[in-house]
């Protein structure tokens, strides 16, 4: 077994934040040649179970991620919504999807957002109806970034005001409105082309900790691991391991949002960012390991 795990984000350094699939085909070759090494990998992400289905795993298992994965040794996880959903990939393909239920939206909540977007942000945004529990309003890929940042701003407004009229705690930047005991269970969470509304407790050491207490069931764990992202939260998945005392390193794919301060390596891959960056960096383990 190679002394290598990874833990990766979705969007940024596998699908294309643009087109929103994996556009780099060299990600899906070098993605089933360390599966079948042995290698664990770990998809974290704040993506519902149906578009990593649909934009990650169909080509993966067309590329023979089946074989891959009769491989000894071979052992592949997926979290979804941030910790909310998890499923196990195995050569049959996604297993049945687990859900955490405690930590869903009210349907009223998700009813009213629907709405919102329906009457007024149809025009840059929509709503993602395969999620399961947290609430994500998207970009329009026909629309352009700065008109969509611009719509977004009304958006995060008006939802988190209708959050707050059900009664819910509710956190957007500095603004915060408590519950009646005081409590803020959800928040606004905008990333470069969506807002999410979720429960406070999803976030991608959650999922990093699902995924290694999946992989430790399932056979002995690599000391090494590298994390790749191109948010902030994204560090947390390299924050859970360190703690674990894992020898960890991070690979921030959009180093431009500004790189954190860590006590572990934060890693950079020159002037390449999201998936052309995250293609390189699964190239060089591809080569630093041999395995082509």
């Amino acid at each position: 077994m190679h002394n290598l795990g990874l833990l990766l984000d979705v969007d940024g350094p596998i699908a294309s934040p643009i087109t929103r699939t994996i556009a780099e085909e060299t990600i899906v070759a070098d993605l089933v040649t360390m599966a079948a090494a042995g290698i664990p990998i770990a998809f974290i992400t704040g993506r519902s179970d149906a578009f990593l289905r649909e934009q990650v795993m169909t080509p993966l298992f067309a590329a023979g991620l089946t074989d891959a994965l009769l491989a000894e040794n071979a052992r592949m996880f997926a979290v979804f919504e941030k910790g909310a959903a998890w499923s196990a990939i195995t050569a049959d393909g996604m297993a049945e999807v687990t859900v955490d239920s405690s930590v869903a939206l009210p349907d009223a909540v998700v009813d009213d957002v629907r709405r919102l977007v329906a009457s007024e942000f149809a025009d840059t945004m929509f709503f993602d109806e395969t999620k399961r529990a947290m609430i994500s309003v998207e970009q329009r890929t026909d629309v352009d970034s700065a008109t969509y940042r611009e719509a977004q701003v009304a958006f995060n407004d008006a939802a988190f005001d209708l959050v707050a009229t059900h009664g819910l705690g509710v956190r957007y930047g500095d603004r915060s409105r408590p519950d009646d005991r005081g409590d803020v269970p959800f928040r606004l969470d905008p990333t470069i082309i969506s807002t999410d509304i979720e429960s406070v407790l999803l976030d991608k050491d959650r999922g990093a900790e699902r995924a290694l207490e999946y992989f430790a069931r399932h056979g002995d764990l690599p000391r090494l691991w590298r994390s790749v992202g191109d948010s902030r939260s994204d560090y947390l998945m390299a924050d859970h391991l360190h703690a674990a005392g894992y020898d960890v390193a991070h690979v921030d794919v959009r180093p431009g949002d500004g790189v954190l301060e860590r006590p572990y390596q934060i890693v950079t891959i020159g002037d390449a960012i999201h998936d052309e960056a995250g293609a390189a960096f699964l190239a060089h383990w591809v080569d630093r390991l041999s395995l082509r």
